[in-house]
């Protein structure tokens, strides 16, 4: 006997149908998979047989061929166990499938369903194809409670699953969970702009990253407290909109770095990959072109401390996803296409000693090996970091200053009113900050006076700007006069962007 349930796959971070056939004929006992699935596809038959006899159910002892459509396409990982397992019940008469759902989880020896990755792009992908019914494992309800526009039912063994649908249980479907409660529940940063002591200029560029999804570059010698500052620049990040939050959800759960107890993102992500991980770690690949570092860190940031020890190879990966915002991760048998728009915050010593123009120490570095140090950082790089930040020493009477600090929670609150005058201004659920202009929003929304021209061609001149730097100084200025809620841009905003890209001259130029 034929019969055929439904599930889904995973493909990058969408979702895509799976039909699941299961056939029962005559001949000797065996179960056979087939439809391009993995090794764990291949062992689930094992689990199968265990789970269905554990739950009291009877075990076909006939020969049995499954086949999970569409063939011809890669199927991965545990989420079709439960869909297998109801479509050979319904072959054998014990289960009678009157309705269509889509059933997903991982089956154990015995019986019991387990969590598994990606839920949340499957929901998505299922409602927007238009189905209404799903179940899915309990331990993944927190996850899916954040989907509306289904009914979603989380179970606990395939027992409950089969007296469900036979009609003799009944199950509530889950509670929708709202984002406002999940961000109630979250915890505050460890970190905090108010313990950092001096740095007024690392901490305004910093403020205007966050405000307006820039990246950042500080240079200055060890101990000057590049790696604190960055460390506290989560503190002052935007709050997450629902949509972002979804965007990084999906990600994350895909990876299966989510906590399913809490079921969403609510934080930006904060990733810092060490100096030896590989191209591959950082930018995504693999034998399952899995999402690297700059995907966990989408709508978030990617610190890279010590910028210069990081392989050449790997930072010129970098360029194109800083550019797009996304990266296409290309392997023999799949294309996967992952967002990857971060904001990268880089730390660098200016030579190998780090006292390369500092104001306290001496540098016995060579102009070779100052040379060698910083052309590890291609111009285009460069050219694709906005705010060029030296960091100097901190000196004593700084550290004795028993003057209080700004607070975290101050520069949030400003960062958060730049941000909402963004959001409204592009009133695009895909479009969050100045950073993310393409070239005609910022000619519609960058546009400038005469006073601005004019300062802005002489720096073009002087420093020898390339049409990206030229850009970059646009948009950092437009979030400036958003921080200061002025309506148009400035000479003293052009002024203020164009100080922050002195580097260029100085280092690479």
């Amino acid at each position: 006997m034929l019969a055929k349930t439904l599930s889904y796959g995973l493909y990058g971070i969408d979702g895509f149908p799976v039909l699941v056939e299961a056939d029962v004929s005559n001949g000797l006992p065996s179960c056979e998979i087939v439809g391009l699935g993995d090794t764990a596809i291949k062992e689930s038959k094992e689990r199968l047989k265990a789970g269905i006899k554990n739950s009291g159910l009877e075990y076909p002892t006939n020969k049995i061929t499954i086949n999970l459509a569409p063939a011809d396409r890669k199927k991965e990982g545990t989420l079709f166990d439960l869909a297998m397992a109801m479509a050979l019940l319904s072959a054998t008469g014990q289960v009678k499938l009157n309705e269509q759902y889509i059933f997903i989880g991982e089956l154990s020896l015995g019986g019991q369903i387990r969590a598994v990755n990606g839920i949340l792009p499957i929901l998505i992908s299922a409602r927007n194809a238009g189905y209404k019914k799903v179940i899915i494992p309990e331990k993944n309800a927190k996850e899916a409670g954040f989907i509306s526009g289904m009914d979603i039912y989380a179970v606990k063994t395939l027992k409950q699953v089969v007296d469900f649908i036979n009609g003799y249980l009944v199950l509530q479907t889950i509670k929708g969970s709202t984002f406002d409660e999940a961000l109630k529940d979250d915890e505050n940063y460890q970190n905090d702009f108010a313990n950092v002591k001096g740095q007024a200029s690392a901490k305004r560029a910093l403020e205007i990253a966050a405000a307006g999804g820039h990246n950042v570059l500080m240079i200055g010698p060890p101990g000057s407290g590049k790696t604190m500052l960055a460390k506290c620049f989560p503190s002052i990040l935007p709050d997450l909109t629902f949509e972002e939050a979804l965007e990084i959800t999906k990600i994350h759960s895909v990876v299966g770095q989510l906590d399913i107890n809490k079921g969403i993102v609510t934080k930006r992500p904060f990733r810092t990959p060490h100096h030896t991980a590989s191209q591959i770690s950082i930018t995504g690949g693999g034998n399952h072109a899995k999402p690297g570092e700059i995907s966990l860190a989408h709508n978030g940031v990617l610190f890279l401390d010590e910028m210069p020890e990081y392989s050449r190879q790997t930072l010129e990966t970098l360029r194109q996803p800083l550019e797009d915002g996304k990266i296409t991760v290309s392997r023999a048998n799949i294309t996967v296409t992952y967002p990857a728009n971060f904001m990268l915050i880089a730390s660098m010593n200016p030579c190998p000693c780090g006292h390369y123009g500092s104001k306290t120490g001496e540098c016995r570095c060579t102009p070779a090996q100052i040379h060698r140090y910083l052309s590890k950082l291609s111009g285009p790089l460069m050219d694709r970091i906005d705010l060029h930040v030296e960091v100097d020493s901190v000196t004593f009477s700084d550290l004795n200053d028993k003057a209080n600090e700004e607070s975290s929670a101050s520069i949030k609150e400003r960062v958060n009113k730049a941000r909402k005058i963004q959001l409204e201004r592009f009133n695009s659920p895909n479009h969050f900050s100045n950073a993310q202009m393409n070239h005609a929003q910022t000619k519609k929304y960058c546009t400038l006076s005469k006073d601005c021209e004019d300062l802005l061609e002489m720096a073009f001149n002087n420093l020898n700007l390339s049409a990206r730097a030229y850009d970059r100084i646009l948009k950092v200025a437009r979030t400036i006069a958003d921080l200061e809620g002025e309506l148009c841009i400035l000479p003293q905003h052009i002024a203020e962007a164009i100080q922050y890209r002195s580097l260029d001259r100085k280092y690479w130029v």
